[in-house]
């Protein structure tokens, strides 16, 4: 049996455990065995998120950079950092007492392209022809 290592700063406590550990996706059957405990690998990501540096640069007591950073990828490709995000923000909604989903937005408007009106022709003037600016077709010619 190992020891267990000392506590980096990062780490996840045990009540943020409880919280996150239903949210990851769950080990898929038939297929190989996880060669690190998830908390782990989520507390090699946060070490990186605080202090920052390369994924090679991982204290030896976390798990591998390797298998660290392919969970990384993986929950940014199949949204599972995503879902995360959405399930932590609904509940500090709800403990706010808020509703879990927003009812408004607001959206500033000086930001905000559109082409409903033609877009950026809609709020610049219309070019005259040279008939329509008084310039007479002889003038025109010798240009």
């Amino acid at each position: 049996m190992t020891t267990p290592r000392q506590p980096y700063p990062s780490d996840l406590s045990d009540a943020e455990w409880r919280i996150l550990e239903p949210l990851l996706p769950p080990e898929k059957p038939g297929g190989r065995h996880r060669g690190y405990a998830l908390r782990e690998i989520i507390n090699g990501i946060e070490y990186l998120i605080r202090v920052g540096g390369a994924w090679r640069s991982l204290p030896h007591d976390l798990p591998h950079w390797q298998s660290v950073y392919h969970y990384f990828r993986l929950w940014k490709r199949d949204r599972t950092w995503l879902r995360i995000h959405d399930h932590l923000h609904e509940e500090v909604r709800k403990q706010m007492g808020r509703d879990a989903q927003p009812s408004a937005a607001v959206i500033d408007s000086q930001s905000v392209k559109t082409t409903e009106k033609g877009g950026s022709t809609a709020t610049t003037g219309r070019r005259r022809s040279a008939g329509e600016n008084g310039i007479s077709s002889s003038i025109r010619r010798d240009f």
